[in-house]
């Protein structure tokens, strides 16, 4: 078989007009840089956003953009041999008893299968690639930085970021990569929002995507929850509060049909506002067959035109894993997990103190924070600045990683931009319905009674004994 000569002959045939060489000069380098690029991945190289966006997505675009070139420059190669006459644009006639026309034939089948094996093994990588962590988090690196960053720190880190937001199933991925082509557009323009809207009114519901792990009908009992607060004292006194969780359940047949999870067997309706923060319209149908409407005052006309919305996980777990904490328990948290020293003095007043101040950004943040915290221990305790200089270095370097991880002013986020409707504490949460304001036809209304969803078996107490009881 004349390999060469069949090679030769093709490559003369399909370049005869300068679209089809484009196109042969095309796919052959994005082929042989797609082939490369593969391999490398293929021995455990793993490629930054970019380097995959180009080797997954445009690398495989322009190869198939060259081979559809091919074919375009043979048409227009005939349309301008038809000028001189229908002979010289006669289709050509294959004998397959000539052995040119055979290695020929040959030679075209095995690059098809060449191609068409490529852009198979691209597809599939270029896939895998769009439904990592690196793609979604960090190629529109300035807008989607805040969220990698928390996501990261986050319980839900060694879950895909399209196992919750696209979930199982074709027609959600195409929906998901058309929204992400907007962005992406949007990235470029330089026309995307600061910060990011929540919530994502077009997020599948949990049901497709959170309860694909969780089960809510097998939640039950009742779990001790124990929170430490340090106090803006010399010792940063912690104080422990002490609640025992009704975590209710779905099971209709159970000891704990009641609690926090109530909703699971009872659904629960709403109007709100775009932000889901203001609900003064509330329907409730219970697993008996009842429905009570709850009213609370009269309903702006921006609400009624919204759509009734069914209550699911996200509607209270609304930062599951892009969790932006208040600046107050952030520090106790570090304080809890010795990330941050509790008996350097006034530690926690002066670290708070330190981290909410207004920064215009990320540079003046990282020198000023630092300056305060030397600055107050080197002027009010310098017998401390001097013994304990290594410790107040690293509660420095917790302090600006903290602060770094959190607010971002180059998006508009602060402490407290991104509200979290866990709890009531730093946010209106549980109190957007249970205020005791919304109001059924007969007077009653939606419980605001505490022991509703926990008992307080102890509030910011030093030593609380229910603690020496249950872990004695």
């Amino acid at each position: 078989m004349d390999i060469v000569g069949s090679v030769r002959d093709f490559l003369l045939r399909t370049t005869r007009h300068p679209l089809g060489f484009i196109g042969v000069n095309l796919t052959t380098l994005a082929g042989v840089l797609l082939v490369i690029l593969l391999l490398s991945s293929l021995f455990g190289v793993e490629p930054n956003p970019y380097l995959g966006m180009v080797t997954f997505l445009i690398l495989p675009g322009l190869f198939l953009f060259g081979l559809l070139m091919i074919p375009i420059g043979s048409w227009l190669h005939r349309r301008r041999l038809k000028r001189l006459g229908p002979e010289a644009a006669a289709f050509p006639v294959y004998d397959l008893n000539q052995p040119s026309v055979r290695n020929r034939l040959i030679l075209i089948a095995v690059l098809t299968l060449v191609n068409v094996s490529l852009l198979s093994a691209a597809a599939y990588k270029g896939i895998e690639h769009m439904d990592s962590v690196e793609f979604c988090g960090q190629t529109c690196h300035p807008v989607m930085k805040p969220e990698y960053t928390v996501y990261e720190n986050s319980p839900h880190s060694r879950v895909r970021c399209v196992d919750c937001h696209i979930g199982p199933g074709a027609s959600w991925f195409v929906k998901s990569k058309l929204s992400g082509t907007r962005q992406v557009l949007n990235q470029i323009a330089g026309t995307y929002q600061k910060p990011i809207e929540t919530p994502v009114h077009n997020l599948r519901p949990s049901r497709d995507t959170c309860e694909q792990c969780h089960w809510p009908e097998k939640f039950h009992g009742d779990r001790v929850w124990v929170k430490t607060h340090y106090q803006e004292d010399e010792a940063n006194t912690p104080l422990k509060t002490v609640l025992l969780m009704k975590i209710g359940g779905g099971n209709p047949e159970s000891e704990f049909p009641r609690g926090i999870h109530w909703h699971i067997l009872n659904k629960v309706y709403y109007r709100s506002d775009a932000e889901r923060e203001v609900i003064p319209w509330i329907r409730v149908e219970r697993l008996d067959g009842t429905v009570t409407e709850y009213r609370k005052g009269e309903m702006p006309d921006s609400i009624a035109e919204r759509e009734v919305r069914l209550m699911d996980c996200v509607d209270c777990h609304n930062r599951p894993t892009h969790i932006y904490k208040m600046p107050g328990p952030a520090i106790d948290e570090a304080m809890w997990a010795n990330e941050l020293p509790t008996d350097l003095p006034y530690l926690r007043r002066e670290a708070f103190a330190a981290i909410t101040a207004d920064y215009p950004d990320n540079e003046t943040a990282m020198r000023e924070i630092a300056a305060h915290i030397r600055g107050f221990y080197e002027k009010e305790h310098p017998e401390v600045a001097r013994a304990r200089e290594g410790e107040i270095d690293s509660a420095v370097a917790e302090l600006q990683t903290m602060w770094d991880t959190y607010v971002y002013p180059e998006m508009n986020i602060d402490w407290g931009t991104y509200p979290d409707h866990i709890g009531h504490v730093h946010f209106e949460g549980c109190f957007r319905c249970h205020d005791e304001e919304h109001e059924a036809e007969d007077g009653s209304t939606i419980s605001q009674d505490c022991e509703t969803c926990h008992s307080i078996l102890a509030w910011d107490e030093e030593d609380p004994e229910i603690l020496e009881t249950l872990f004695p």
